[in-house]
């Protein structure tokens, strides 16, 4: 399994096939080249380019989508490639083993209505991944060789995100949700987490293999 983290929560999947997890109008196009399965966590634009998973369908008609329920109806006019799932559910994309977390989108603010949202746990016979989404649901089933982190945003404070890390115990774990930080403020939730997550730590440039 090779992980390549795009801009801000765009994660691509090689090994069994191409899995896209997020990717959102913060992040490359490229991400979605050669792409069997798409993984979306929830239909905030930053991790969903409706017009970029669209280009991705007409060149191959046999793409596959998966979201939670609530977000299908933003992928009518794709036919029928979405499929609808839920918090709990396994499934295969790609040829990977995939359980969705979750089911809510963290608060950002009490007037402002909560969303559905996915965390993913994904796996093939020697290592596995969890990306949250908008949440820090913690997959307590499972032991998580990898966590993807969200760094920044308008619904979280970092000590949640030590916290999170430190309730999951992965074997590593590397920022997610980063680009709404400016290279010195991420640098400081870095060192942050480098001290007090509990595991090894990175904050990887968009494009890098791990």
């Amino acid at each position: 399994m090779r992980i390549t983290k795009f801009t801000h929560s765009c994660l691509r999947i090689d090994g069994a096939g191409v899995l896209v997890v997020d990717p959102g109008e913060f992040s490359e196009r490229s991400a979605l080249d050669g792409a069997d399965a798409v993984l979306i966590t929830h239909e905030h634009m930053d991790h969903l380019d409706l017009a970029a998973v669209a280009d991705t369908a007409a060149r191959n008609p046999a793409l596959r989508v998966f979201a939670h329920a609530d977000v299908l109806p933003e992928l009518a006019a794709f036919g029928d490639i979405a499929t609808a799932v839920g918090p709990g559910e396994s499934f295969e994309a790609a040829g990977y083993r995939v359980r969705a977390y979750g089911g809510q989108h963290a608060v950002i603010h009490p007037d402002i209505p909560r969303i559905a949202n996915l965390g993913y746990l994904i796996a093939d016979d020697d290592t596995n991944v969890f990306t949250p989404g908008d949440s820090f649901t913690v997959p307590e089933d499972t032991a998580v060789d990898t966590l993807f982190v969200p760094l920044n945003a308008p619904w979280m404070k970092l000590l949640e995100s030590i916290d999170f890390v430190r309730a999951v115990r992965p074997g590593r774990a590397f920022a997610l949700h980063d680009s709404l930080l400016t290279p010195t403020g991420a640098k400081v939730s870095d060192g942050h987490l480098e001290r007090l997550g509990g595991t090894k730590y990175a904050h990887v440039t968009p494009g890098t293999t791990i």
